[in-house]
């Protein structure tokens, strides 16, 4: 076996089980201290059995995949002095902290809502900014101030622009992964098919160091499997805030460290899709006092038509994976 597949595998397994193994601690905590999810009354009633779920979950895989990541990965990152896969660890870290001092405010303050809207989106557009920042620091290569075009030689030339349009780009994706969180598995699900597809992207890409990044998406794809043991139909814990957060940290990071944003857009159409719906039904329903889907985001539409759960995601994951091949090669 080649030292990048002893990465790879090594990364995912041992995530994996950290995964589990916190899990099978964490959920009885957290239902001692009553960290159970409160279910507002404008989602479908149908979903009210699910009040007082644990939640808080995503702890299960930012420990699984950070220590195990560390593990596999840190030497080479260091002895090739490539520090990005500590800049991608940052971003996602912070994210996961905000998303964490959400759901505390939820939980222990007593206030469903969390943060303010406001509170979030100053702290996620600073955590984007730096990281950005960071990334312009660390390498030339991240210095680029054009927009690729998947699947074409084309880039648009957006000059100083390009970190502003970053800015608003990164955020709306980490959001977008916080909206898709709204039923058993399904942002897990999803996410654990962009991280085998960022691995794979890391192991066969010419031009980069690829254990460091094998080592941070091989090892999230595991601790996803391992926190889907306890998160899929009907669900015993759910990730929270302080998961979705750090999986859309996740996913956009690398697709900046790909230099290619734009193919999360492709890969991840299922959390554009889910973001899109309800910019959709708001602005419409304001314009109009109608409702273009029976509910948003979308997997409540579906819910809504009929569709079970599991459906969805099963759905929604097929759709990822042919769209993850299909972006490889748009890259």
């Amino acid at each position: 076996m080649t030292p990048e597949w002893m990465v790879l595998c090594g990364s995912a397994v041992t995530a994996f089980f950290l995964s589990f193994i916190v899990g099978h601690f964490l959920i009885p905590k957290l239902r001692k201290i009553k960290m159970g999810q409160k279910i507002l009354e404008i989602g479908p009633r149908w979903h009210k059995s699910k009040e007082g779920t644990p939640t808080m979950g995503g702890i299960m895989f930012i420990v699984g995949s950070l220590v195990s990541s560390l593990a596999f990965g840190l030497s080479y990152a260091i002895r090739g002095n490539d520090m990005t896969m500590l800049v991608i660890w940052g971003m996602m870290l912070l994210y996961g902290a905000i998303g964490f001092m959400d759901d505390y405010i939820k939980f222990v303050k007593k206030r469903n809502k969390g943060l303010s809207a406001n509170q979030k989106l100053v702290m996620q557009f600073a955590v984007a900014g730096a990281f950005l920042f960071a990334l312009y620091s660390i390498s030339p290569d991240f210095a680029r101030t054009a927009v690729r075009i998947p699947f074409t030689d084309t880039s648009i030339e957006l000059g100083v622009s390009y970190y502003i349009f970053s800015l608003f780009f990164i955020v709306f994706v980490v959001n977008s992964v916080n909206i898709t969180d709204g039923i058993d598995g399904l942002a897990g699900s999803v996410t654990f098919i962009i991280s085998v597809f960022y691995a794979i992207c890391a192991m066969f890409l010419d031009g980069i160091l690829p254990q460091p990044m094998m080592s941070v998406y091989g090892s999230l794809a595991g601790a996803l499997i391992g926190f889907l043991c306890y998160n899929i139909y009907p669900a015993r814990v759910f990730m929270g805030d302080t998961g979705s957060l750090f999986l859309g940290g996740a996913v956009v990071a690398a697709a900046y460290w790909l230099n290619n944003p734009l193919i999360i857009v492709i890969g991840g159409l299922i959390y554009i899709l889910e973001a899109l719906s309800v910019v959709i039904q708001v602005s419409w329903y304001k314009l109009t006092h109608k409702r273009v889907f029976k509910m948003a985001p979308l997997h409540h539409h579906f819910e809504m038509c009929g569709w079970k759960e599991n459906a969805i995601v099963i759905t929604a994951v097929c759709i990822t994976t042919l769209l993850s091949v299909l972006s490889y090669f748009g890259i």
